[in-house]
């Protein structure tokens, strides 16, 4: 911490970039859900690939504080789900059709997590306005 740095508009900060990434993190999440079916709009391709969010601790140089930053966003290198339906229009020469590497369940739990994580920032930034508000308050009255 950075001597004479204000401490609520330190924690405003971090809580912010916190809820930036979190919000981020919702929409890659978002993304997956609504491509979890998806496949390649030519015989045999590969579909929609999940992608995954890489988070980076960050120095604030001014604040003097470390929050959290989005570095990146990457693909899942895990297999494509590989069903027999030799009907679809995407069906490789073999009647296989490759669905995304996305599973609800790790979806709607990294939703969960990433809410959990965005209300927790906000609730910082909630408790800081609340503070201020109430040391403007003292200010006021001992005047």
């Amino acid at each position: 911490m950075i001597a004479g740095a204000d401490p609520l508009a330190m924690v405003t900060r971090v809580a912010g970039a916190g809820l930036e990434a979190q919000s981020y993190r919702l929409r890659v999440v978002s993304e997956n859900i609504a491509n979890h079916r998806s496949t390649s709009a030519t015989p045999g391709g590969d579909p929609y690939q999940r992608k995954t969010i890489v988070f980076a601790a960050e120095l604030d140089r001014a604040i003097g504080a470390w929050s959290v930053d989005v570095k990146r966003t990457s693909l899942d290198g895990a297999p494509f789900v590989v069903e027999h339906d030799p009907h679809h229009p995407a069906a490789n020469a073999e009647g296989e059709v490759k669905y995304p590497n996305v599973n609800l369940l790790t979806e709607m739990a990294d939703m969960r997590e990433a809410n959990l994580s965005y209300e927790a920032n906000l609730q910082m930034m909630r408790s800081a306005r609340s503070m201020i508000s109430m040391t403007i308050d003292l200010l006021r009255s001992g005047s």
